[in-house]
């Protein structure tokens, strides 16, 4: 296992002592899990594609040139 050294601000630190001594586990494993979660969570980040895809297809019906067509934009923002 790597080792590695990091600076924290002592409110930080405190407050990672606390939890681990709450936790019963070192202050390596507690800063270790949450590396462990930050990094699955950014692997698992939705792109903006996926944000909307159930939003793609809901005008079916529509005209196809609705936002390019001025007779479509009459009275828009009125």
């Amino acid at each position: 296992m790597e080792s590695w050294t990091i600076k924290l601000p002592s409110s930080l630190s405190a407050r990672v002592t606390r939890l681990a001594k709450r936790r019963r586990v070192s202050r390596s494993v507690l800063v270790r899990e949450a590396l462990e979660l930050l990094a699955s969570s950014e692997a698992h980040e939705e792109t903006f594609v996926e944000r909307v895809s159930q939003y793609v297809g809901v005008g079916v019906g529509l005209p196809a040139d609705l936002s390019t067509n001025k007779k479509h934009l009459k009275g828009y923002g009125k």
